[in-house]
């Protein structure tokens, strides 16, 4: 008996316009800053030819993808803050939905293979150039991509045939699984149920997988006899390890619950860390911890 919802308004975070805006300059230099420092990774990459290595190979998707996923969030973020575009269609939230999930959950695959990647370099140093290479590589890269789209692709199919029947206010600065499942008017477990699954074999699956890679990878590291080689073999997977923690960590949060009974508040500011600290971090905890890559930077500023 009641209408369809066609279009859905979102909140953002309500509040003066001073603070508002003030989210808005700081959403806006994070964004700056993510693209500035992932396109710069890729840049260096492509330029040097001593990171032409399976593990750059896989960095460079990881900033491809962080670029895009803070994009798919930042400029709708900050066009519902400023008021001018609080409005979104029902077809341009799930697109955003499944847009947004996909890369997340192809960034837990990129994330797993990185691990595993190490775990080769580590464990087997002799043999990495012949059990890693390029064509290896490429499929390992090509699969989480399509795994990452692929596992969402039922979840958005569902939620996309949910009823809403009103109210239409999202109480977020983006489209999420929490924020659609909290308006609809149909029976919502189907979506939770899968919602569940896919977070097991997406985010739990490769986390396992992460986990285990790194503790053959700590326990090689414990056997090598010299503290500078201890120090070294250390460094080369330190980086990603920061990564992992930070990106596990909140995607556990939001994803990984047999029901959606987190406060819409806390998410949005999970989400915050989730969408844009994450990408804005992972340039330079890469390019602070790694000393390769400071190397091809500073041989890079020295050419110019």
């Amino acid at each position: 008996n009641g209408t369809s919802v066609e279009e859905f308004i979102l909140l953002g975070f309500p509040g003066t316009w001073q603070f508002r805006v003030s989210f808005v300059v700081v959403f806006a230099l994070m964004y700056t800053l993510t693209v500035t420092g992932n396109a710069s990774i890729i840049a260096l990459v492509w330029k040097s030819s001593n990171l032409h290595t399976p593990m750059y190979f896989f960095l460079c998707n990881l900033s491809f993808l962080e670029i895009w996923y803070t994009t798919g969030v930042v400029p709708k973020a900050i066009g519902v803050m400023l008021g001018t575009s609080q409005t979104i269609s029902f077809s341009v939230c799930i697109l955003q939905l499944f847009f947004l999930l996909s890369l997340g959950s192809t960034e837990c695959f990129l994330l797993s293979v990185m691990a595993y990647d190490r775990y080769l370099a580590i464990c087997y140093p002799l043999r990495y150039s012949s059990l890693m290479n390029s064509v290896l590589s490429v499929r390992l890269a090509l699969s989480s991509w399509l795994g990452g789209f692929l596992a969402i692709s039922l979840l958005a199919f569902l939620t996309s045939r949910l009823t809403f029947c009103g109210p239409d206010v999202i109480n977020h600065f983006l489209c999420d699984i929490d924020s659609c499942l909290a308006l609809s008017c149909s029976d919502t477990r189907p979506v939770e149920l899968a919602t569940f699954l896919v977070s097991l074999i997406v985010v739990v699956a490769s986390c396992v997988v992460t986990l285990v890679s790194y503790m053959y990878i700590i326990s090689s590291i414990l056997r090598i006899q010299s503290a500078h080689g201890r120090k070294k073999a250390f460094s080369t997977c330190s980086a990603h390890l920061s990564v992992v923690t930070i990106w596990y960590g909140s995607t556990m949060f939001l994803y990984v619950k047999p029901s959606a009974q987190n406060s819409l508040d806390l998410n949005k500011i999970v989400n915050i860390f989730n969408t844009m600290i994450t990408p804005l971090l992972n340039p330079f905890i890469y390019t602070l911890r790694n000393k390769e890559v400071k190397l091809a930077l500073g041989r890079a500023f020295r050419k110019k």
